[in-house]
């Protein structure tokens, strides 16, 4: 699908649209019989109001209607799509809902191209409207039958969209369209690789993937075997690859957008492409969404792919380790006491806490950087789940000003794309939970605040940076029928990052 940016003249933007060839103009309307202005400017035949009228549209948000064969306009068609109350700025939520409907009937409807013209959302830049707008259309498009024998039939619907924006927006807009594909772009190949099977997308599939990224978008990148990760001592990650045949990788990805001297920022995404739970088998129901248990590794490398694209100007690095854990005569079992790449020991009383193990080492790699900031992702437990359903992520970090600071920057870019996070407490308290009579620490604290404890223990490899957790069990992917991954939290991390570098 291709987007463009339409620019309208800001003093005629009622009436400008009227001239506007085009196959389909979206355009809004509210409840109540309310037209948008752009909507009242395409009206001069009463053919608009008529329909609101009759009740064929009732304007409620998500509501739409299509009308054709309207004189005195140059649009073949327009498409209404409700908004809701009639109000100075439509709200976020109307306007995606909007959007998606709009996204849905553009998808099967018989034209080449259209053009969106809805109003402007309360207390958000045009950069906003152009990012929902893109994600939507993508999503609506989005397959994940590519393993089937005889694939679904693809709707033939609308290939181009064009975005009205007015002329005081068109350069914002622009940025904001290119930044936006990318994003979507990126987006796509998190979800590509949440869905695919755990028998295709290995460790060694991951790394392909970030050799290719590498070489499209010229970052330099590291793929490290299990031999270079025994020479850097790191036994727990080693731990949790004891039962599978599958060979771990450890990946870097650097990409260096910014100033030579400019410390980067780091991204670590948990790469379990399998997880069985190990010895500590889980139960069968559900398993089969275990090969989602990568979401971390898959949104970094989502949002590598995005800042390349996108040029970004600034450094950034990415860490992922990624193996299988499974059950064999040769897994770890609970009771085994393993060393950290840092030196610390870790008694393993349930080997289905094994995200933690191996991102404890990669959050120790991550030192030899002198990073700006590093953000691990990752699909960790299911009592965050439990404590913030599927609506956020959970975010840790300590509490001080730079790590307040990190926490700001992250939450803000949740809430600018919808991608929002929930700031969780990582507290001294939680540590009683994690002691072990024969080691360092456990690697679990009991069921009480388990989504904390599993912060805190990742926490203790951070000491020398500033470091933020996102805890996405709940966000990755989707249950039941809509099955499937989400695609986030590539859009809060590719936000946060372009607000950086800007």
């Amino acid at each position: 699908m291709d987007f463009s940016i339409k620019i309208i003249d800001a003093k005629s933007t009622s009436t400008a649209h009227k001239a506007l060839k085009t196959a389909c103009i979206v355009v809004g309307v509210f409840e109540k019989n309310k037209l948008s202005t752009i909507a009242a400017g395409l009206d001069k035949q009463g053919v608009v109001a008529a329909a609101l009228k009759s009740g064929d549209i009732s304007g409620k948000p998500g509501s739409s209607l299509l009308l054709r064969g309207i004189t005195d306009i140059a649009a073949e068609r327009i498409l209404l799509v409700g908004l809701g109350e009639e109000t100075n700025s439509v709200s976020e939520k109307n306007y995606q809902s909007a959007i998606q409907a709009a996204a849905r009937n553009l998808a099967i409807l018989g034209a080449g191209d259209a053009l969106i013209a809805l109003p402007a959302v309360k207390d958000r830049d045009v950069s906003w409207s152009i990012r929902t707008t893109v994600i939507a259309f993508r999503e609506s498009i989005f397959r994940a039958d590519g393993l089937k024998s005889k694939k679904e039939t693809s709707p033939t619907g609308v290939k181009k969209v064009a975005i009205a924006v007015t002329t005081d927006d068109s350069a914002l807009a622009k940025t904001a369209l290119t930044q936006s594909v990318a994003l979507a772009n990126g987006m796509d190949l998190t979800k590509e690789l949440g869905n695919l099977p755990p028998n295709i997308c290995t460790p060694t599939y991951l790394a392909t993937t970030a050799k290719t990224i590498a070489d499209n978008y010229k970052m330099g990148a590291e793929i490290l075997d299990r031999k270079q990760i025994q020479a850097l001592k790191m036994g727990s990650f080693l731990s949790v690859t004891n039962g599978t045949a599958e060979p771990p990788k450890f990946i870097v990805l650097k990409h260096n957008g910014g100033k030579a001297k400019d410390a980067p920022v780091v991204l670590v995404g948990k790469g379990i492409t399998f997880d069985s739970g190990g010895i500590s088998l889980k139960p069968g129901v559900g398993m089969d969404e275990m090969k989602y248990d990568m979401g971390g590794a898959a949104s970094v490398l989502g949002t590598m792919r995005a800042i390349g694209e996108m040029k970004l100007k600034l450094n950034v690095y990415a860490i992922i380790p990624t193996c299988e854990n499974m059950p064999s005569g040769t897994a770890t079992r609970p009771g085994d006491i393993v060393t950290s790449m840092s030196g610390q020991t870790i008694e393993i009383l349930n080997t289905d806490a094994e995200g933690r193990l191996i991102l404890c080492d990669a959050l120790t790699y991550a030192e030899r950087f002198n990073p700006a900031a590093v953000v691990d992702v990752a699909t960790l437990t299911g009592a965050c789940v439990t404590s913030l359903g599927h609506h956020n992520s959970g975010l840790f970090t300590r509490h001080d000003d730079a790590h307040d600071k990190l926490a700001a920057e992250l939450l803000a870019a949740g809430k600018q794309t919808g991608d929002t996070a929930w700031r969780m407490p990582i507290e001294e308290a939680y540590n009683e939970q994690l002691k072990s009579n024969f080691a360092d620490m456990a690697n679990i604290g009991g069921p009480a605040g388990g989504s904390i404890t599993a912060a805190c223990f990742l926490e203790r490899f951070t000491k020398k940076y500033t470091w933020a957790h996102l805890d996405i069990a709940g966000t990755a992917w989707k249950s039941g029928p809509a099955k499937g991954s989400t695609g986030r939290p590539v859009p809060l991390l590719t936000t946060f990052l372009i607000n950086r570098a800007g």
